[in-house]
């Protein structure tokens, strides 16, 4: 994988320098304060350029597990924090992992020390938190499932729980391949690192909405063929599916500007794109890309240094929770088994 060597080898470079410039950037900002109807008012230009998402399958899923368990404990546990700790030690690099250190930190906090306390000193923990918060932030929380009736299989019944509450984009018990291809080259057009995550699925296989948020964009790009933009209800997060399938691509029910739910269907795997045309198979196998775009601020989303990050780790993380669906003969759609209901989700009504 020299490609993926390559390609990190440059990413870290590129945000030691970033990490130095936001550190200049956060003290000229603490100096530079505007006092507008009463409010502070910091540097625009102090957000974040750039994060290289490098947390393996190993931290998430443990981190993971570590806050859900903890989560009605005296003492409970935040896996962003957990793993923005881990970040400012390794340097960003988690190929240095180890779960020991992920323990260790756990146990100080479950024994009263807070994590203010102990990274006082830190000198990168806030932004790895920041940066980390963009991508994970809205995976855990409390929400409702509608799952089969213990008393009545026949009957459903709506279930609270906390955990993971974001969807693998391929539906349950749908077969794909993929591996981490993060940086590869990319040619058609220009050449170009691929800077999505591309999951190799048969034509028609259901694509689910990893989370929930509003349809920005769908229809047509020459590069990702018929495509689907969601962004996240709270403007961090961009989810870009694309090369979908010839001729009817999307599910009948999404509309741009429209809402869609985490494990909600919204199109179908084909191989559309590399052509000015539209509706053309230009791709030689079908699969999803799927590209996630971070966005601390608006300029950053269409712009020459876009923030997407590697999806190959999280993907992995979101096949503990896939979405079962079921096809309607008569339209040939595939729909959502069970519902699902979250805080501030727009329209849903309450058990």
């Amino acid at each position: 994988m020299k490609h993926k060597k390559r390609f990190r080898l440059i990413c870290l470079g590129l945000m030691a320098l970033l990490l130095a410039a936001a550190v200049l950037l956060s003290t000229v900002g603490e100096a530079t304060n505007l006092q507008v109807d009463g409010q502070t008012q910091g540097n625009r230009e102090d957000y974040i350029k750039w994060v290289d998402f490098d947390v393996t399958y190993e931290a998430l899923n443990q981190a993971m597990k570590l806050d859900i368990s903890s989560h009605d404990s005296e003492h409970p546990l935040d896996w962003i924090e957990l793993l923005a700790y881990l970040g400012a030690k390794y340097g960003g690099d988690f190929s240095r992992y180890k779960e020991k250190d992920l323990n260790a930190i756990a146990e100080r906090l479950t024994n009263g020390e807070t994590m203010e306390e102990i990274t006082k000193d830190s000198k990168y923990y806030s932004y790895y938190y920041e940066a980390y918060s963009a991508v994970l932030g809205e995976f855990l929380g409390t929400y409702e499932k509608e799952v089969p009736s213990e008393s009545d299989p026949e009957k459903t019944e709506w279930k609270e729980q906390y955990g993971l509450k974001v969807f693998s984009p391929i539906a349950k018990t749908f077969p794909f391949q993929h591996y981490d291809d993060f940086g590869a080259s990319r040619n058609y057009g220009f050449s170009r690192p691929h800077v999505g995550h591309d999951m190799m699925a048969a034509t028609g296989t259901p694509v689910i909405a990893v989370e929930s948020g509003t349809v920005e964009i769908m229809g047509w790009n020459q590069y990702g063929g018929w495509r689907v933009g969601i962004r996240s209800f709270d403007k961090k997060r961009y989810y870009y599916y694309a090369h979908l399938r010839k001729d009817r691509p999307f599910h009948a029910d999404l509309k741009e500007g429209g809402v869609v739910k985490a494990g909600d269907v919204i199109g179908y795997v084909g191989r559309t794109g590399y052509s000015a045309n539209e509706n053309v198979n230009n791709i030689d196998e079908s699969h999803l890309h799927i590209g996630l775009q971070l966005i601390f601020d608006e300029s950053q989303k269409e712009c020459n240094s876009e923030i997407w990050i590697d999806f190959y780790a999280i993907s992995r993380l979101l096949q503990q929770n896939q979405s079962e669906v079921y096809r309607v003969a008569e339209t040939k759609e595939f729909y959502r088994k069970y519902d699902f209901r979250e805080p501030n989700l727009p329209g849903q009504t309450s058990s």
